[in-house]
């Protein structure tokens, strides 16, 4: 196992019980909100797998882990990234959150012994979406926007919400186009995120 994910491993007790352990490692590294979101995330992709007819426990378990990295901080997570072999984008290079879902999926797999391909996958995308997204991707991306981990209401919800009730591309083409009309103003628009849009954009105008 690469030496950086070894000592997250041997930060604790693995119980095996996936919710507990995640819970436990992200009290162990001071990350008390992250547990709190990645809960409720995980309750809300079940939901969600649920009424488009996904594989609940898997879109729960990549919930959970989908913040996992919030354990290496921000400052570090480029040193980490290239200790771990992980591709990094210019785009991530100057803004070192954004490779956080990439660095999650990484501990998802060695870390949690995830094997699912379609977990690991929406784990890795689930904050830029990228081109032809799995319905996985597409819920755990919705599922982190819902619950997102900002203070008050997500200013794009009510619209996300009624579009959810025709398809989870339109409702994650909400978030998208939400960013997308911003994108003048961050600091980065991640290559992902171009994809996803202009994948999602004709089959989402109406």
């Amino acid at each position: 196992m690469n030496p950086l994910l070894l000592a997250i491993r041997q930060a604790m007790v693995f119980s095996g019980q996936l919710e507990n352990d995640v819970n436990r490692l992200l009290h162990v590294y001071h990350c008390p909100k992250t547990a709190e979101h990645s809960a409720r995330v995980g309750a809300e992709a079940e939901k969600l797998a649920a009424i488009f007819g996904g594989d609940k426990a898997a879109a729960r378990t990549a919930g959970w882990l989908h913040d996992i990295s919030a354990i290496i901080p921000n400052s570090e997570r480029i040193p980490s990234a290239e200790k771990l072999e992980i591709d990094i984008l210019p785009e991530e290079a100057m803004f070192p959150m954004i490779i956080h879902q990439k660095i999650s999926r990484a501990i998802a797999q060695d870390v949690f012994q995830i094997r699912d391909q379609t977990i690991l996958s929406a784990i890795e995308c689930h904050t830029t979406l990228k081109s032809h997204p799995s319905q996985m991707d597409l819920i755990v991306f919705i599922a982190d926007k819902i619950e997102w981990d900002q203070p008050g209401k997500p200013p794009y919800l009510d619209e996300l919400l009624a579009e959810l009730e025709y398809s989870l591309e339109r409702g994650a083409f909400v978030y998208i186009e939400y960013l997308w009309n911003q994108r003048n103003q961050l600091k980065v628009v991640h290559p992902w995120l171009i994809d996803a849009y202009e994948y999602l954009k004709p089959k989402c105008m109406h």
